[in-house]
C-alpha cells in the first residue's frame, strides 16, 4: 500500500495492539518510531523489529505528559527527517464503580487516552503541515458505543477520541492531513489458545479478534490511494456490537 520508506510514529508500541501495528508497518518497509512509557517493553519491541530486518527507533515517552511529546516528535524528525503517519494507540483503563473512582484516576485515563492523542496529533501535524500532508489514525474502542458497569473513564475517553477524530479531520483538511479512527472490539493480546468456544461464538465472524486485524486496518487507512476516507470511524469487532442478545 505504499508504506516503503514512510516514517510512522506508533504510541503505546511496547505491547499488544501497538506492538503489532509497529511490527506490521516495519515489515512493509516503513521506518517506525516506537513511543512507549515502559522502557523494557519499548526496547524489546525495537529489538524485535531490528532482528527481523526492520528499521525502528524507540523513544521513552509518556503521552500524558505534555513536555515529553515535543521531544518524541523532534526525535522522529532528527532520526528520519519527516513524519508521514501517526498512530495514536496509547491507552489504558481503570475498571471501578463510579462511586469509588477518584478524580486522579479519571484524569489519568483521560490524560493518556484522549489528551495524549491530542498532544501527539498537535505536534506531529505541525511537521506534516510543512511537508504537505500526512495521515493520522486514532485507536478508540467499541466502548465508545456500548458499556459495562465500571467503565466510565475508559468509555468517556474513547467516546471523546471518536469525536476528536472528526473535529481534527475538519481542522487539518486544509493541510492535506487525514484523520481517521478505528474502534476495536474484543482483541485478544494474551493467550489466544486459552479462549473458549463460547468466546468465539459471540462474534458473527466466528472468532475473537487478533492484534493483526487492527494493524491491517491501519495499513489500509494510511495507504496510498485511500485519501477519500477521512474523518471516519471504523468498528472492527467481528460483528459483536451488531448481535442481538435475548435473555432467556
Amino acid at each position: 500500500m505504499g508504506h516503503e520508506g514512510k516514517v510512522v510514529i506508533v504510541t503505546g508500541a511496547g505491547r499488544g495492539i501497538g506492538r503489532c501495528i509497529a511490527g506490521m508497518y516495519a515489515s512493509e518497509g516503513a521506518k517506525v518510531v516506537l513511543a512507549e512509557r515502559d522502557a523494557s517493553s519499548g526496547e524489546a519491541a525495537e529489538r524485535e523489529i531490528r532482528e527481523k530486518g526492520g528499521d525502528a527507533c524507540f523513544v521513552l515517552t509518556d503521552v500524558s505528559v505534555s513536555g515529553q511529546v515535543p521531544g518524541l516528535v523532534r526525535k522522529a524528525v532528527e532520526t528520519y527527517g519527516r513524519i508521514d503517519i501517526l498512530i495514536n494507540n496509547a491507552g489504558f483503563g481503570i475498571w471501578k464503580s463510579p462511586l469509588e473512582l477518584t478524580e486522579d484516576e479519571w484524569d489519568a485515563v483521560l490524560g493518556t487516552n484522549l489528551r495524549g492523542a491530542f498532544l501527539c496529533t498537535r505536534e506531529a501535524a505541525r511537521i506534516m503541515k510543512e511537508q504537505g500532508g500526512g495521515s493520522i489514525v486514532n485507536i478508540a474502542s467499541t466502548r465508545a458505543f456500548m458499556s459495562e458497569a465500571g467503565s466510565e473513564a475508559y468509555a468517556a475517553s474513547k467516546g471523546g477520541l471518536v469525536a476528536l477524530t472528526h473535529a481534527l479531520a475538519a481542522s487539518l483538511a486544509q493541510y492535506c492531513i487525514r484523520v481517521n479512527c478505528i474502534s476495536p472490539g474484543w482483541i485478544e493480546t494474551g493467550d489466544y489458545n486459552a479462549l473458549r468456544e463460547a468466546d468465539h461464538s459471540q462474534h458473527f465472524s466466528g472468532r475473537v479478534g487478533r492484534p493483526e486485524d487492527i494493524a491491517r486496518a491501519c495499513l489500509f487507512l494510511t495507504g496510498d490511494g485511500n485519501e477519500f476516507i477521512n474523518g471516519e470511524n471504523i468498528i472492527i469487532d467481528g460483528g459483536m456490537t451488531r448481535k442481538m442478545i435475548y435473555l432467556p
